[in-house]
């Protein structure tokens, strides 16, 4: 078997990370024992949240320790099995990290039906940023027909999937991306109802001329000057899901809004529902969600675009362009081959 390679953390990153943050290893794939499996990864997911896993400031999850493989969903293919719940050949998703190969002993493996969609959704628009979305916006934001619903990083595997989902729901869908091509894309492939620049100065007056009625619902992925815009257009009882702050992961101090007062007010005086979370919170949905948008995606009704980058070397600089906004669409980086070769 050929040398794996794998990512891990060389160094906690101060700002915006850096190459040298980052180290690649060879190793030597084990055989697996008793009751493992070797996996030999295919698609690896990169993400916002891992940049958060890559401090060890106090989160909801354990910081990746200096010298430890980056964290990351990934689509794998099984390739040595002494576990009887997995064959030889059976295509699996796993949280087995920034490698090209895995050994595991089945728990938490979820095999992927090949035949329902291809492989690579399985960490996008039907694995953990498809069901972010439809948890996020359904169980938080719970739109009606006819409200309003903006939501930001509107281009970017979860925001795309929100906005059509709002849309099936009988919602206005306004989105907010970067650059007139995510703009265009997201209007007029997606079938949102308008879509603004995040970069545009006017941002804030074409966001209100948008939103004549208000907003009812604001599904919240950047933070920053996005969030100023909006928050002045929340409607009472509106309600904001907090999924992302992409606009503040590479802070390197934390300060309050000088707003923040006026925040609270509003949050009071308009009963206003902001609420984080995290997928997992909603696990119990997972059945639900892939019922509804594997038939979603099957009729058309919900489309889906990946930004794929070759070669697991690449893995940094493509995770590096993702907080910056270079992807357009679900950002996965293609490990190895679609079937063993060898």
């Amino acid at each position: 078997m050929a040398q794996g390679k794998r990512v891990v953390l060389a160094s906690r990153p101060v700002g915006e990370p850096k190459p040298s943050d980052f180290r690649i290893e060879e190793f030597a794939p084990a055989s697996p024992g008793e009751g493992q499996v070797l996996l030999r990864t295919i698609w690896l997911s990169l993400d916002p949240y891992m940049r958060g896993r890559m401090s060890d400031a106090p989160s909801y999850a354990a910081p990746v320790p200096i010298g430890g493989v980056m964290e990351g969903g990934a689509v794998s293919e099984v390739i040595a099995s002494n576990n009887p719940a997995f064959a030889k050949g059976d295509i699996v998703q796993a949280r087995t990290g920034w490698q090209t190969h895995a050994l595991s002993d089945g728990k938490g493996l979820v095999k992927v039906d090949p035949k329902l969609a291809p492989i690579s959704t399985a960490v996008g628009v039907l694995g953990m940023p498809g069901m972010t979305a439809y948890v996020g916006l359904l169980e938080i934001g719970k739109p009606q027909a006819g409200e309003t619903v903006v939501v930001a990083a509107a281009s970017g595997a979860v925001g795309s999937a929100v906005g059509q989902i709002a849309r099936i729901k009988g919602a206005r869908a306004i989105g907010i991306a970067g650059g007139k091509d995510k703009c265009d894309y997201v209007k007029r492939e997606l079938g949102f109802d308008d879509c603004l620049d995040h970069r545009d100065p006017e941002l804030a007056a074409k966001l209100k001329g948008a939103c004549p009625k208000g907003i009812d619902v604001y599904f919240e992925n950047v933070g920053g000057a996005v969030f100023d815009a909006v928050f002045p257009l929340l409607n009472p009882f509106a309600r904001v899901p907090v999924c992302g702050l992409i606009a503040h992961y590479n802070d390197t101090e934390a300060k309050p809004p000088p707003w923040a007062g006026v925040l609270m007010r509003n949050v009071l005086t308009k009963r206003l529902t902001i609420r984080g979370f995290i997928v997992s919170d909603f696990a119990a949905r997972h059945a639900d969600f892939l019922r509804d948008m594997s038939s979603w995606v099957r009729e058309g009704k919900v489309k889906y675009r990946e930004f794929v980058t070759e070669g697991l070397e690449n893995a940094p600089s493509a995770f590096m362009g993702l907080l910056k906004g270079a992807n357009f669409g679900k950002q996965l980086v293609r490990v190895g081959p679609d079937k063993d070769k060898s």
